[in-house]
């Protein structure tokens, strides 16, 4: 397949006094037609991941997945996958996005209110053989 930039999580309005995230606190496995939102945990929002457009052709699992569903290469994918996580400081309490909203709206909305970020980036091949 192409290689594309594919949203796995969108969540807006986490305060820095959260802290912590607790493993399974924002999202606990895979659920079929999506999870809720976006409304999200500690007063957060969260927008629609990219399996809501990657499962809409398939009736038994097309909806809307908000909240962070995790890697999950094509079966037969013979690439290692970069995941990046970039967490962004902004100058407002509130990210200016409504509605249901993606990625791309996101970025849009915060071009100019970026007071700084931070980046990690994982690796993940479904492949053994990958590399």
């Amino acid at each position: 397949l192409p290689r594309i930039s594919f949203y796995h999580w969108l969540v807006v309005d986490l305060s820095p006094k959260v802290g912590m995230i607790a493993v399974g606190e924002f999202s606990n496995g895979i659920t079929a037609r999506g999870k809720p939102g976006p409304q999200g945990p500690k007063e957060t929002r969260q927008g629609v991941n990219d399996y809501s457009k990657w499962f809409e052709i398939d009736p038994n699992m097309s909806g809307k997945y908000f909240g962070y569903d995790g890697p999950c290469p094509p079966w037969n994918d013979e690439i290692v996958h970069h995941y990046h996580f970039t967490l962004y400081a902004l100058d407002v309490e509130k990210c200016p996005v409504a509605g249901v909203f993606a990625g791309p709206d996101v970025l849009k909305a915060i071009r100019d209110r970026t007071l700084g970020q931070a980046s990690i980036m994982g690796i993940y091949a479904i492949n053994p053989k990958a590399g």
